[in-house]
């Protein structure tokens, strides 16, 4: 007995619009699906956002003590080395840098002003050198209050995840970070712009 092959009729292919608002959205783990690793190639120098919550590296080679050029409008800092440092007396602030990082994984080095040459410090740093203590061990969230002149840590209630240094720093360095973060910002020579920008020549 022999039988008849059966004939499936097959649905015809289903051809995307290219430009559909389906076809266009990517899902949520497809970076994941390529395999593809997000690469440490800025790291911003500021202070911490007043709606981030955020934590400072505990290990001390994670920070340092330096000196820098702050130009307050364009909100950039300048490394100056040892060399430089007797050009530019007056413009130069003391600063402690400190690896620090928020709760969506982006790193950034915190600059806090350290006290003069008389141990003055204003309660601004002040306030912001003992949130730092905080920040070592738990989440925080600095905010201003204007009142007060001072800032305010307020600590996260809630259980959080710690931060992955590693991960987060890929391994590196402080050394390393710096580098990243000040990549192009070293004022090495009165060649240098910001030293003819600061002595008013063109």
């Amino acid at each position: 007995m022999t039988t008849k092959p059966v004939l499936v009729e097959s649905s015809p292919a289903v051809v995307l619009d290219p430009f559909d608002d389906e076809s266009l959205r990517l899902d949520s783990d497809f970076t994941a699906s390529l395999g593809v690793k997000k690469l440490l190639t800025t790291i911003p120098v500021r202070r911490p956002d007043k709606q981030w919550f955020i934590r400072v590296h505990p290990d001390p080679a994670f920070r340092r003590e330096t000196t820098l050029v702050e130009l307050k409008e364009d909100n950039e800092f300048y490394i100056v080395p040892p060399h430089m440092r007797m050009e530019l007396p007056e413009d130069l602030v003391s600063k402690l840098l400190i690896t620090a990082i928020n709760r969506q994984g982006s790193l950034f080095i915190w600059t806090i002003k350290l006290p003069d040459g008389q141990g003055k410090l204003d309660e601004w740093s002040r306030s912001a050198f003992e949130a730092t203590k905080y920040a070592e061990k738990q989440w925080i969230r600095l905010t201003a209050n204007r009142s007060l002149g001072a800032y305010e840590t307020v600590v996260a209630v809630g259980a959080l995840p710690e931060p992955d240094w590693k991960v987060a720093t890929e391994g590196k360095s402080f050394n390393d970070l710096l580098r990243i973060a000040f990549k192009g910002r070293v004022i090495d020579s009165l060649e240098h712009q910001v030293v003819k920008q600061l002595r008013g020549v063109k």
